[in-house]
């Protein structure tokens, strides 16, 4: 009875002193970059509604590095990959357009973390689609107030009604581009200089 009275003492004290001792754990937690934030970008081929299919892999490299707060959290030299989400060919009056989303990027060592991302443009994510110039133009009188009452008539250049076929958009290998984020991303991982 002795026995069992004092290893269930130690059985217990062991317990307590598992408990109270802290854990050794890693002090860094993951940081969450918000939507809306902006990575300035290169390209790294020429990406083309033409000659690249949809499910071409397209790759990016970040020119500056981007922080939050003290943090470095993309460095310079990451590695982008994303695939055509949409392409539209070109059709008269209106010039081609494609949308590119970026579903992940790489780290110099490697490791890879999802992102929700598209390459932005004055037209929000959509690269292309600009109506396309006038096929001819046509001359119609503009008339305005002269002096003394008299009304003085010009000929005026006007867009006609049928518009030119559209062409192709092409970005060119190394053109500047942003990466706008549309969902928070995680990153669990940075690389210590």
């Amino acid at each position: 009875m002795k026995k069992i009275f004092i290893a269930l003492v130690l059985f217990i004290f062991g317990i307590t002193q598992v408990a109270l001792a802290d854990p050794e754990l890693r002090d860094y937690n993951g940081v969450e970059l918000p939507a809306g934030t902006f990575i300035q970008v290169i390209s790294m081929q020429e990406i083309s509604t033409l000659s690249t299919d949809e499910n071409n892999t397209l790759r990016f490299v970040a020119t500056n590095d981007t922080f939050m707060f003290d943090t470095n959290l993309i460095p310079k030299g990451t590695m982008f990959f994303g695939k055509i989400e949409k392409k539209n060919e070109p059709i008269i009056g209106t010039n081609a357009s494609m949308v590119i989303r970026i579903t992940k990027l790489r780290f110099a060592d490697g490791y890879e973390n999802p992102l929700y991302a598209y390459i932005y443009s004055n037209n929000g994510c959509l690269i292309g689609g600009e109506m396309t110039e006038p096929a001819s133009y046509d001359t119609i009188p503009h008339y305005h107030k002269g002096i003394c009452r008299h009304y003085l008539g010009v000929l005026k250049w006007v867009p006609g009604p049928s518009r030119k076929m559209g062409e192709h958009v092409t970005i060119a290998p190394g053109a500047e581009l942003l990466i706008m984020l549309k969902g928070p991303a995680y990153l669990t991982h940075s690389l210590s200089d």
